[in-house]
């Protein structure tokens, strides 16, 4: 049976911070279970929105359909508006994930959303920069971790320029890949290294 991710997009998400994780996810290769996942984005409502690379979006479904229990995890990319306090009901919809232990991931200004919302005051994370966190007010900084991407209990935080580790812990917490191949992947987008390509295409043999 094919599981939904939840891709959240509003007007300005930072459309090339999932876009390895969403883009492995709808691809067969490599995939323990080919087509067990796809990526379903959800929106505020059912209005297109604009990405930051000026992509037109309109979103599968909405905040109010969405449900943890029909969800393998909920993305949250960055956007200029998680700078100024808004897409708070994404915070809310995070909330409700976590208290369903139903994976969440979020990148780059959404962990400040989160950070805002209390989420990361008792769990291991990561962000952009300590100072960016503790301007929210909130209480996690004891939990802070200097790493491109952390996962803790099921939630996923990066920093913006960390995007493939981002896809990495995605993919390890839906046990996408078997453990050699998921190596083998990010050796290869995540280390440049071609050795990387040639394991990936012996998995494939």
């Amino acid at each position: 049976m094919t599981r939904d991710v939840h891709l959240a997009v509003y007007d300005t998400f930072a459309d090339w911070e999932p876009a390895y994780a969403t883009a492995h996810i709808n691809s067969a290769d490599w995939q323990r279970n080919p087509a067990r996942f796809r990526v379903v984005t959800v929106g505020r409502t059912a209005q297109t929105i604009t990405s930051k690379g000026g992509l037109r979006v309109t979103p599968e479904i909405t905040l109010a359909e969405l449900d943890p229990s029909d969800s393998a995890m909920l993305i949250l990319p960055g956007a200029d508006t998680w700078l100024t306090g808004g897409n708070t009901e994404f915070v809310d919809a995070a909330r409700s994930f976590i208290a369903s232990d139903v994976p969440v991931a979020a990148i780059c200004g959404a962990t400040v959303g989160l950070a805002a919302g209390g989420l990361l005051d008792d769990r291991e994370h990561t962000s952009n920069h300590p100072v960016v966190l503790e301007s929210t007010g909130y209480a996690g900084a004891g939990h802070y971790r200097e790493s491109p991407a952390v996962n803790d209990s099921g939630l996923i935080t990066a920093s913006a320029t960390a995007p493939v580790a981002f896809a990495r812990e995605i993919m390890a917490a839906l046990s996408l890949y078997e453990p050699s191949v998921l190596d083998s992947w990010y050796k290869l987008y995540g280390e440049g290294d071609p050795i990387g390509y040639f394991e990936l295409m012996e998995a494939t043999a």
